[in-house]
């Protein structure tokens, strides 16, 4: 994985986010804004933002865990594919993300 990863995402709609990390040859960088102890998961754009609605509890970690779950569900990629790089206790996370392509 390069060490300059310099693409940060901000897509307008769900779907583009999706496309562009599937279609991505690099890296991507993104801040989401979580909402933490939703009756589900989902996902949805706020602004140009990811907004993430997860349904376990910001406690001990759990968040944390099922935004990795989650994403590697919706995007098809291995869980150590998604990072997050800062942001662990705040709704604001920064997450690295590793396309396929650079598998």
């Amino acid at each position: 994985m390069p060490n300059d990863v310099n693409k940060t995402l901000s897509p307008k709609d769900v779907n583009e986010f999706i496309n562009l990390i599937k279609n991505s040859t690099e890296p991507i960088k993104i801040q989401v804004k979580i909402s933490a102890n939703a009756k589900k998961n989902s996902i949805e754009t706020e602004g140009d933002r990811i907004k993430l609605r997860i349904s376990k509890p910001a406690v001990e970690g759990r968040a944390n865990k099922e935004i990795i779950d989650f994403l590697s569900d919706i995007l098809n990629l291995p869980k150590n594919n998604i990072k997050i790089l800062s942001g662990e206790k705040s709704s604001f996370k920064m997450l690295l993300i590793i396309p396929k392509t650079l598998q």
